[in-house]
């Protein structure tokens, strides 16, 4: 991959410039090398129908080829059905065997909607089964510290926001956490009765930012995508033969009964600016650089800077081994 670097003085999408064929090439080397290290016959892929997992399951085949990628489809009462039909096509498309395995009845019986509904119910006390909700974060152009808002539609379909105190939010978020967790254990059984690797398909931002649940979709066995920018992965998808109708989606985190952004949710930034944001953070590019490339004020630059160092903090620990006595 060529190296990322900014001109100084300038910042701008180019230093995500990739050769396309050589890093397809890396990744495939990559994976060859880690199901031979790991005594794996293959992998396993949980598809979302989202970009990143689509750029995982189609390096996968590239690298080991369909017969030895399987894919796993684990839908549930909030996921949208064009992302399930999405991940259902690329999976027809890639011609690799793959499962459908709804978990709303695993997430039913762990009490994931009950929790969650209740603890909205804190706020909303009117909130029942016909209505919808989505979390969504203070914007990053706001200099203060970030907050957390629930925005909920009532079966009218009016919408209202609400500021989230810290209980309610790590409840709700706490239940939600529920779905890449099941979705992490359905994939290692598929896993180990198979004798494959479990593939993860997280990208920098996502992976660097901790945006991942331990012990969900922060686990795997292998993660060959944790290195792009997503900028980087949109780019090779085409090359690596992802549909367009995946290749066109906004990020999404498909976990919410109303649609929610990436940017919503967490970033509070759009995916673009936030990978420039990030390679700024940690190529040490002067903040007024950074600033003028993202349109931010040198105020809002360093409030950018703050939230993204405290997420790579969470994020460490959440990706750290258990502590142990020495």
């Amino acid at each position: 991959m060529k190296p990322l670097k900014a001109a100084i003085g300038a910042l701008s999408p180019d230093v995500f410039s990739l050769d396309h064929a050589a890093e397809v090439a890396r990744i495939a080397d990559f994976l060859k090398q880690s199901t031979r290290g790991l005594n794996r016959r293959g992998v396993v892929v949980g598809v979302s129908g989202g970009i990143d997992s689509a750029v995982c399951a189609a390096a996968a085949v590239h690298a080991l080829g369909p017969k030895r990628v399987f894919g796993l489809l684990m839908p549930e009462r909030d996921m949208t059905d064009d992302a399930h039909q999405r991940g259902e096509r690329l999976c027809q498309k890639l011609q690799i065997p793959y499962a459908v395995e709804s978990i709303d009845e695993s997430l039913q019986a762990i009490g994931c909607y009950a929790r969650r509904d209740d603890a909205i119910r804190r706020i909303v006390p009117e909130y029942g089964n016909e209505w919808r909700h989505k979390i969504t974060i203070s914007h990053a152009e706001n200099d203060t510290i970030a907050f957390f808002n629930l925005v909920t539609q009532n079966p009218r379909g009016e919408l209202t926001t609400r500021r989230m105190p810290l209980d309610v939010y790590l409840t709700v978020v706490a239940a939600t956490n529920f779905k890449q967790r099941i979705r992490k254990n359905l994939e290692y059984y598929h896993a180990d009765r198979l004798n494959y690797a479990v593939i993860g398909t997280p990208n920098k931002l996502e992976y660097d930012l901790g945006f991942f649940v331990r012990g969900g979709d922060g686990l795997a066995d292998v993660k060959p995508i944790a290195h792009l920018y997503k900028t980087q992965v949109y780019a090779l998808a085409e090359t690596l033969g992802v549909t367009e109708e995946i290749r066109r989606q906004t990020p999404s985190t498909n976990t919410y009964s109303l649609p929610q952004t990436q940017e919503e949710f967490y970033y509070a930034l759009d995916y673009k600016r936030a990978d420039l944001a990030l390679y700024a953070l940690l190529n040490d590019v002067d903040a007024d650089v950074a600033g003028h490339a993202l349109g931010l004020t040198p105020a809002q630059i360093a409030h950018v800077y703050r939230d993204f160092n405290g997420k790579r903090r969470a994020a460490a620990r959440g990706l750290a081994d258990a502590l142990t006595i020495d």
